[in-house]
C-alpha cells in the first residue's frame, strides 16, 4: 500500500474534501435546531460540543427488534423479542432480594429475574397480563431465564409494531437517556458531508462518511455481525485511521520534544564507581547494555526519551540510580516519580541507602509531606537538593526545581503522556528541558508498546541477576484452604515470611471473594503465635507504612494485603505467596504479585487459591502462569486472552482509549499505521494534524506543548 505524495505548493489529493468534512464536523451541535433547546443544552453539558462528537460516538452493540419470535424458538446465548403472559410473580428473600416472574405462552415457560425494582413494579405484573419482552436468554436451573429484560405491557388483542431496523445501543451518558441520544445522533448523521477523507492509495476503501454511517446504522444483522467480528471494510477503514492518528500524536510529541534542547550530561563516573563498589554484586550484561544506551542519550543535547522495560527483579532501579548519578555529577538535579506512595517510599529507602554514603542530599515529596516539612522540601528543591523522589506531587504548581536535568518515571503505563510531559515542563530551566527516562516492570506486548510508547526509544533488560531462585507456581482449589494455612505455619516456623493477597478489602454480595480484613482475622485465629500484619489501599499512608516496615524488618511474619503490594516491595526472606481468587486478576498483575517472592536464594512458591468451578478461559490463564516465568510471554498471552484495556488497566491514564480499533484484532493495521506515519508527517503535515485532532483531540496540545 502506497501513500500519495504531495508538493508543498499543491494540496494533497482529497485534502479539499477532507477539509469540508473537518469544517462540517466542527459545526456546533446548536445547528441541529430540530432537537430543541433542552436537548441541545443537555448535549453540551454532557460534552457533545460539535457534530463530530456525535459522529464519532459509536454504538456498543445492536439489538434486533425487527421480529417477534415464538417462545419455542428462544435459545440460550441469544437476544430475542417475544410475547408471553404472566403466570406467577413473587418477591423472594434469599442471599439477594429479587422479583421473580414466570411467563409463558401455554406451551413454554420462562423465568424473569429483577434484582433492582420497586414495589410498584412488582405489583404491575398481574397474572394473565400480556407482555412484550426483550432480553438476553440464558439457561437457568429449571428453565430459560432473562435477567432484567426490557418489557412493555400490551392489551389482549393489541398488535405489536416491530422496529424496521436494528436498534443501536450507545454508551450510557449521564444526563442523556438512550432515546434522546439516539435522536441526536440520527440528526447529526443527516448532516454528514459526502467525503472520502484521507485514505492511503492502493486499495478501494469506503468513504469516510459511508464508513461512519455503516458503523452507526448497519443494513442488517449480517452486516452488524461483520462489524463486530472485524470483517467489514468500513470498520477496517476507521480502525486504520484511528490507529494512525494515535501513532501520529505520539510521533508529533517526539518530534516537538526532540527539537528542543537538554543539558549535555558527561559525568566523570567517580560517583558511579563508588556506588558499584559498595553494592556487593556486579551488573548483568543486560543492565550494562541499557546503561550504555542511556549514557549516549544523556551526552546529547537532544532530550532523552527512553523507556526501560524489564521483568520483575531484573534490576531496573539500580540502572535508574546510576543514571541519576550521571546527572548529579554533571551539576543538575535528578528526580524519580512513582505512581503510589508505597512505591515512592520504597525508592526513597533505596536511594538514601545508595546515595547517603556518597554525601548526596535528597528529598521526598508526596501528599503525606505537609506543613513545615513540605515548605522545607520545596525550598530544598529550589536550592540545594541534588535528587528527589515522590509521587505526582512533584508536578504540583508550588514545586520549582533549581535545575532538573533528568526526570525518571517509574511504572510509566500508570501515567499518561500528559502527566509525563508535565514533569518535564516543570523541570525546564532556561531554554533547556530535562532528559526523560521511564521504566516499567510490567512487560508490555509489542503491539501495545507500538501504540502506547511511539514517542519513546525502548531498551529492554532481558536478563535476571544470578542467584534468584525460581518460583514454583501451583493452582489449588479453595476446598484445600486449611491445607494451605498449614503450609504457612510450616514456612513461618522455618523462619520464612509469607504474603496472603486478597482481591477485595470488604465483603461484597456482588463478588464471591474473601476480604482482606476478614481473612486477616481468620488467619490470626488459625495461626496462633504467627505475627500477622494487614495492609490495603484504603489505609492512610501513615498507618500502612509501619506495617510494611515491620514486614521488611521481619517483625511481621505473615502479611495479608490487597494488590497494593504489586510493585515496590522487596523482602528477600519472603518465600511463599498465596493469591486468593486469582481468577479475578489479569496475568500481568498476577505475575507482578508473584515477583514479590523468589527475591532471595531460598526456593519460593506461589499458591493460586481459586474458587471452583473455573471457566475454560480462567483455567487457561492460570495454566499460562504455571507454565512460564517470562513476563513478556505472559503479557502476550494476557493480551490475546483479555484485550489491551485489561492488560494495561482501564483506570490507568496512560492507556489509549480506542473507539473503533482493537489492538489484539487489528495488529496488522497497527503495523501499517506505523509505516504510514513518517511519510504522512513529512509530506502532508496538515492532514496528519487533522487526523490527530479528529481521533485524539488533546494530543494536539501535547505536540505543541
Amino acid at each position: 500500500m502506497q501513500i500519495a505524495t504531495a508538493t508543498t505548493r499543491d494540496p494533497a489529493p482529497g485534502t479539499e474534501n477532507q477539509d469540508a468534512f473537518a469544517v462540517a464536523g466542527a459545526s456546533p451541535v446548536r445547528v441541529l435546531k430540530s432537537l430543541g433547546k433542552a436537548l441541545l443544552d443537555d448535549l453540551e453539558a454532557a460534552g457533545f460540543v460539535s457534530l463530530s462528537d456525535l459522529w464519532f460516538t459509536f454504538p456498543l452493540r445492536f439489538e434486533d427488534r425487527t421480529q417477534v419470535l415464538p417462545m419455542h424458538a428462544l435459545r440460550p446465548g441469544s437476544s430475542a423479542q417475544f410475547i408471553a403472559k404472566v403466570e406467577h410473580a413473587e418477591i423472594r428473600f434469599g442471599k439477594r432480594r429479587s422479583l421473580c416472574v414466570i411467563v409463558g405462552d401455554g406451551a413454554q415457560r420462562m423465568m424473569l429475574r429483577f434484582f433492582y425494582f420497586k414495589q410498584a413494579q412488582a405489583d404491575s405484573f398481574k397474572v394473565g397480563q400480556r407482555v412484550l419482552l426483550f432480553g438476553d436468554v440464558k439457561a437457568g436451573p429449571h428453565s430459560l431465564e432473562i435477567v432484567h429484560p426490557r418489557y412493555k405491557f400490551i392489551g389482549e388483542h393489541e398488535s405489536v409494531e416491530v422496529a424496521g431496523a436494528l436498534t443501536p445501543i450507545y454508551p450510557t451518558i449521564q444526563g442523556l437517556g438512550p432515546a434522546r441520544l439516539l435522536r441526536a445522533i440520527d440528526a447529526a448523521l443527516a448532516q454528514l458531508p459526502q467525503s472520502d477523507g484521507w485514505m492511503p492509495s492502493g486499495k478501494q476503501w469506503p468513504s469516510l462518511a459511508d464508513s461512519i454511517r455503516a458503523l452507526h446504522r448497519p443494513a442488517n444483522r449480517q452486516e452488524a455481525d461483520a462489524l463486530k467480528l472485524g470483517k467489514h471494510p468500513a470498520r477496517d477503514r476507521l480502525a486504520l485511521e484511528e490507529l494512525l492518528a494515535h501513532h501520529l500524536s505520539l510521533r508529533l510529541v517526539r518530534q516537538r520534544v526532540r527539537s528542543e534542547r537538554a543539558p549535555v550530561l558527561r559525568a566523570t563516573g567517580r560517583l558511579r564507581e563508588r556506588l558499584l563498589a559498595s553494592l556487593g554484586f556486579a551488573l548483568t550484561g543486560a543492565q550494562k547494555k541499557v546503561l550504555g544506551e542511556i549514557d549516549r542519550d544523556l551526552a546529547s543535547s537532544a532530550p532523552m526519551l527512553r523507556l526501560v522495560q524489564g521483568d520483575v527483579g531484573s534490576g531496573k532501579t539500580i540502572v535508574a540510580a546510576l543514571a541519576m548519578l550521571a546527572a548529579i555529577e554533571s551539576g543538575v538535579q535528578a528526580a524519580l516519580m512513582a505512581p503510589t506512595e508505597l512505591l515512592a517510599e520504597q525508592h526513597r529507602r533505596n536511594l538514601e541507602r545508595w546515595f547517603a554514603p556518597l554525601g548526596l542530599f535528597g528529598v521526598n515529596l508526596s501528599a503525606r509531606v505537609k506543613g513545615r516539612a513540605r515548605e522545607s522540601t520545596l525550598a530544598a528543591l529550589a536550592n540545594d537538593a541534588q535528587w528527589a523522589v515522590g509521587t505526582h506531587a512533584l508536578m504540583q504548581d508550588a514545586v520549582a526545581f533549581r535545575a532538573l536535568g533528568l526526570a525518571v518515571i517509574d511504572e510509566q503505563h500508570r501515567f499518561g503522556v500528559n502527566q509525563r510531559l508535565a514533569l518535564a515542563e516543570k523541570g525546564r530551566f532556561g531554554e533547556r528541558r530535562p532528559h526523560q527516562l521511564v521504566m516499567t516492570a510490567t512487560p508490555i506486548p509489542r503491539t501495545l508498546a507500538m501504540t502506547q510508547f511511539a514517542d519513546l526509544d525502548v531498551s529492554v533488560i532481558d536478563e535476571l541477576p544470578p542467584g534468584r531462585s525460581p518460583i514454583q507456581t501451583v493452582a489449588v482449589s479453595r476446598q484445600r484452604r486449611l491445607e494451605v494455612i498449614g503450609r504457612i505455619k510450616d514456612a513461618c516456623a522455618a523462619g520464612r515470611q509469607v504474603y496472603w493477597v486478597c482481591t477485595l478489602i470488604e465483603e461484597s454480595d456482588e463478588v464471591q471473594a474473601q476480604a482482606a480484613q476478614n481473612t486477616a482475622a481468620e488467619l490470626i485465629d488459625a495461626l496462633r503465635g504467627v505475627r500477622v500484619g494487614l495492609v490495603h489501599g484504603r489505609m492512610k499512608p501513615n498507618d500502612r507504612a509501619p506495617v510494611m516496615q515491620a514486614f521488611s524488618d521481619g517483625d511481621v511474619q505473615l502479611l495479608v494485603a490487597t494488590t497494593v503490594i504489586e510493585v515496590g516491595v522487596d523482602v528477600p526472606n519472603a518465600s511463599l505467596m498465596i493469591i486468593e481468587n486469582p481468577e479475578r486478576l489479569g496475568l500481568a498483575q498476577l505475575h507482578q504479585l508473584r515477583g514479590r517472592v523468589g527475591r532471595g536464594a531460598v526456593e519460593s512458591s506461589c499458591v493460586l487459591l481459586y474458587e471452583p468451578p473455573l471457566g475454560e478461559t480462567a483455567r487457561e490463564r492460570l495454566q499460562v502462569l504455571r507454565d512460564s516465568q517470562d513476563g513478556f510471554v505472559i503479557a502476550e498471552r494476557d493480551l490475546a486472552l483479555r484485550g489491551p484495556g485489561e492488560v494495561l488497566g482501564t483506570r490507568q491514564t496512560g492507556l489509549a482509549s480506542f473507539r473503533v480499533a482493537d489492538l489484539a484484532r487489528d495488529a496488522h493495521w497497527l503495523m501499517e499505521a506505523q509505516r504510514l506515519a513518517g511519510p504522512l508527517i513529512e509530506s502532508e503535515p496538515r492532514t496528519a494534524e487533522m487526523l490527530v485532532k479528529r481521533w485524539v483531540g488533546s494530543a494536539v496540545h501535547y505536540a505543541k506543548a
